[in-house]
């Protein structure tokens, strides 16, 4: 069966859509990632406005990383986060029952789901971006571990203004290293991440304080992460 030329252009431009965001992705689950779409747009928008481009950000891998920073992530954004397949269906019912009554809807976005419209897509939200959204949080859960997602998302997620990933918070914020993390200041940049550019994890207003105590006490009751591994699985011969 022979197609026409407009359907064998489209055939061919989804055959390169799927190979190169396949490769993308593969590349993705050992590459750093150093660049992201927010940073560039971000940087777009600081000259638009006559401002220069503000960019500080350092990869780091994940033992580099404060162990108290991916719980309080958990805590604050996704407590099944270790346990779903990228979508956690229980919150999306939840955010549709709440958004009924509510005048400002509230999302229901996972880690895995942030992760994938940080690294790949732009801020912006409208119904193809959340298509395409999707679709790479379900590849990057078919391809990476969730500590891979992790690390990838406290390395590309915005902390502050120009400020991207958990080292470069921890430098500008904190004057320290993502290793040196403390558990209040985990928490405190946790509490800014639905808004980074408004709140500031450095001079936290009342409501971020708030927030904080209420996310130091959900990580301790989150499971943690990464999970252990069994030890003593072997038993031994008596």
């Amino acid at each position: 069966m022979k197609f026409s030329k407009p359907l064998r252009i489209i055939r061919n431009l989804l055959l390169f859509f799927f190979i190169s965001t396949t490769v993308t992705v593969v590349v993705y689950s050992f590459m750093p990632v150093y660049v992201t779409p927010l940073m560039i747009i971000r940087s777009v928008q600081q000259v638009f406005k006559g401002e220069s481009p503000a960019w500080h950000h350092e990869w780091v891998p994940f033992d580099k990383l404060s162990p108290h920073l991916p719980m309080a992530v958990i805590a604050s954004e996704d407590n099944r986060f270790a346990t779903h397949n990228g979508f956690d269906f229980i919150e999306i019912q939840k955010a549709m029952k709440e958004n009924e009554k509510r005048k400002r809807k509230r999302g229901a976005s996972t880690i895995s789901q942030q992760t994938a419209k940080n690294v790949f897509l732009w801020p912006q939200s409208s119904w193809i971006r959340k298509g395409f959204e999707v679709y790479f949080t379900w590849m990057i859960e078919m391809f990476w571990s969730k500590k891979r997602i992790m690390t990838v998302y406290l390395n590309s997620i915005e902390m502050g203004k120009g400020i991207y990933g958990a080292q470069a918070a921890a430098r500008y914020k904190f004057h320290t290293t993502a290793a040196k993390l403390t558990a209040g200041q985990c928490a405190l940049i946790a509490a800014t991440l639905p808004n980074p550019i408004r709140f500031d994890s450095a001079h936290p207003s009342s409501y971020i304080l708030k927030r904080q105590g209420q996310i130091l006490r959900l990580m301790k009751l989150v499971p943690k992460f990464p999970p252990e591994e069994p030890t003593g699985s072997k038993k031994k011969k008596k």
